[in-house]
């Protein structure tokens, strides 16, 4: 994640501790601590879900897998999360509401020290529904939403989604969840980009997360006619900085970041270097400690029958399975290639990304995308929208910094 509320506005913002490796003393002052320690963990708790969005990653459905884990057995995933002190636990599906035993998964989790979040379509976001999420222990609520009421429901499948998502973000705001709005870019919805920020701005909403499309589950299917060409995506992240922006100006504080495109970061440093050289230093260091993508890292997945995956996006490939071995021996276990690819530094990218000179700021990026656009995991990520040069004066910048890789 590219926080641009931090590193265009200079606002520091919750989450700054995991995602730069900073943390704040009383006296406000920022200290330098580990990034990456332990991986955020999504944990796609079910394949059923309520709505039929075009791009799920997961291709999710209407019933639950049959081989689901079921509570006892998500007790136990509970216990070796907890016992690996994960920093975060990131409830999702399929829609994770439609289990039945969702509350009690969340209360466990809580009551083993675990910082839990919910990612959810928000549809069943009801007032009892977010009381009971908040009594349970849910720290933060991220609800999608695709565009304008007439596009969502056509994007998801289900007249009357926008209506409900909104409702339940309301309902979420009001039960005082710090909730975040999530968007996915695409060919069909990026001229709505706008909008988006509007509603942001008119419901007070205090986060927003542009996502770029991920090739994995039916976003997999529809990639080479829905993803957005590199002037789009350009264009987008630009938008995404003024209205950001703008949104401090009118003092709202919103956090702001975009997702899954770690070419973000290449191109706010660039921006950076050219439009606020003041500011440079300080944003190439927070973006060297982040890293760029750090699937296998800081981020990890269990899918709906146990399998640990190297993100949400990688159920293709799995691990192996929490029923059979804890997840932090499989998270540690460097016997399989790709899980040590994912961990060398650097990795063994091929093409342009391996002699990128800024790659110490995007790692490589997706490394999902360039596997279903190429067929190879290392492969360059066709997502990357920076030119030769632009990779270079970057590059060049890093060089020189006085701090080196922080």
């Amino acid at each position: 994640m590219l926080n641009l509320t931090r590193l265009w506005c200079g606002a520091p913002t919750p989450g700054d501790d995991l995602r730069y490796g900073e943390a704040r003393h009383s006296a406000g002052q920022p200290l330098v601590t580990h990034v990456h320690q332990r991986p955020v963990v999504v944990w796609n708790s079910t394949l059923q879900c309520n709505l039929h969005c075009v791009h799920c990653y997961m291709a999710a459905r209407e019933r639950p897998d049959p081989k689901e884990l079921d509570i006892r057995a998500a007790f136990q995933v509970v216990d070796q999360l907890a016992a690996y002190r994960i920093p975060v636990l990131l409830l999702s599906g399929g829609e994770p509401l439609a289990r039945p035993d969702a509350l009690n998964i969340v209360t466990y989790a809580v009551t083993k020290g675990l910082r839990v979040g919910l990612s959810t379509n928000g549809t069943l976001l009801t007032p009892l529904a977010v009381q009971q999420l908040k009594q349970s222990g849910v720290t933060y609520v991220g609800v999608s939403i695709d565009g304008p009421e007439a596009l969502n429901d056509k994007f998801r499948g289900t007249r009357g989604a926008f209506k409900l998502a909104l409702e339940g973000i309301r309902n979420a705001r009001a039960e005082g969840f710090r909730v975040s709005l999530r968007f996915t870019l695409t060919n069909y919805n990026h001229q709505y980009l706008g909008a988006i920020f509007d509603l942001v701005e008119r419901e007070r909403i205090p986060r927003l997360c542009v996502y770029h499309l991920a090739y994995a589950g039916r976003g997999a299917r529809i990639s080479s006619r829905a993803d957005l060409t590199h002037e789009q995506t350009r264009a987008a992240v630009d938008l995404c900085v003024e209205r950001t922006e703008y949104l401090q100006r009118k003092g709202l504080n919103a956090e702001v970041l975009t997702v899954d495109n770690h070419a973000d970061a290449v191109y706010t440093a660039l921006r950076l270097l050219n439009e606020r050289p003041a500011q440079a230093s300080d944003g190439l260091a927070i973006l060297r400690r982040n890293g760029g993508n750090s699937s296998g890292v800081g981020i990890g997945a269990i899918g709906p029958k146990g399998d640990v995956h190297a993100d949400q996006f990688s159920h293709h490939r799995s691990f192996g399975n929490v029923q059979e071995r804890p997840f932090a021996a499989i998270w540690e276990d460097m016997t399989h290639p790709m899980m040590a690819g994912l961990k060398a530094c650097p990795r063994p990218l091929n093409g342009r990304c391996a002699s990128c000179p800024a790659l110490e700021l995007c790692n490589g990026n997706l490394r999902v995308r360039a596997e279903m656009a190429t067929g190879d995991a290392w492969a360059p990520d066709p997502a990357c929208y920076l030119t030769n040069s632009e990779l270079a004066t970057v590059g060049e910048a890093l060089r020189g910094s006085s701090g080196g890789p922080a």
